[in-house]
């Protein structure tokens, strides 16, 4: 079973297409019989993935490139512009490139104005300006944004991506909302939230997957099963972590503002006791409102 706008001769646009998530979810598309546009920078990458995608293909189904800046807007309007033109118009659409880049809280102006431009700008742009069309042509849509749980439970250590991660979870909602409130509207959009995945963006330097973190097409098979089931929150498990933990980490991280206590308390030393005996214990956060 899967979602109704992913069947053969549908088309799909999937930004950050050329490697990792967005690569892994170009292949399982076209084995699908959706015809797949990739757009990312790099005319060698894209190539390659191009190839890698028509291996994967079902009878019917095309492939194309484009090369494309998602914090061009002006960029991503030729490339929708360019899939009407071939394809007809588009029924999916992956607002999924994104960078990572080394950042705290008072650090590079530049480093962040980058991650916001792509991380999410691309989002909303490539939101803003498909999604019209999509909506016009009453046809069965999704619109999936690649979020992050570190836009979620904002972890310490790179606020600017957290930042931009947690921008496309508000804006998603947001998004969602409206398009569940248009007349007419069969275009749905989705939080993909992945896990500790093993891609070009999270590699850090390391060539073999580590024992914890699910591959890009595991994520992807994931994504495609809670489709199904017409999921907003795709919150994915990997092999470190798995749905009661991210639950549970979640309830604390509400639960620093329901109860008052120092932001990102569970790396606080006087507050990350208590939040170690809060995984250790079946109940809710409402237990550690005295804490």
């Amino acid at each position: 079973m899967s979602h109704p706008a992913l069947k053969p001769g549908a088309v799909a646009v999937i930004t950050g297409g050329a490697s990792g998530i967005g690569l892994a979810a170009a292949r399982r598309f076209v084995g699908l019989g959706v015809t797949v546009c990739i757009a990312d920078l790099g005319q060698d990458r894209l190539a390659q993935a191009v190839k890698a995608i028509r291996a994967e293909a079902a009878h019917g189904a095309d492939v194309a490139a484009f090369e494309v800046d998602v914090s061009d807007r002006i960029g991503l309007e030729a490339l929708e512009a360019a899939v009407f033109t071939q394809f007809g118009g588009t029924d999916i659409l992956m607002n999924n490139a994104a960078i990572q880049a080394a950042t705290d809280a008072l650090g590079s102006a530049d480093d962040w104005r980058r991650l916001m431009d792509i991380n999410l700008w691309g989002v909303i742009d490539g939101s803003q300006v498909f999604a019209p069309r999509m909506i016009a042509r009453r046809r069965s849509g999704l619109i999936i944004n690649t979020g992050s749980k570190q836009g979620v439970t904002t972890p310490p250590g790179n606020p600017g991506y957290n930042v931009s991660k947690a921008g496309v979870k508000v804006y998603t909602e947001a998004l969602q909302h409206q398009l569940r409130n248009t007349p007419g509207c069969r275009v749905s959009a989705h939080l993909l939230i992945p896990g500790f995945v093993f891609t070009p963006l999270a590699a850090a330097g390391r060539t073999r997957k580590p024992a914890g973190a699910w591959t890009a097409e595991q994520t992807v098979d994931f994504m495609l099963a809670r489709l199904a089931f017409d999921d907003f929150y795709i919150l994915c498990p990997d092999d470190e972590v798995d749905r009661v933990l991210d639950e549970k980490r979640i309830a604390w991280a509400a639960g620093d503002l329901l109860n008052n206590r120092p932001p990102l308390s569970r790396w606080h030393p006087e507050h990350a006791p208590l939040f170690e005996a809060f995984l250790a214990s079946g109940d809710d956060d409402d237990d550690a409102r005295d804490a």
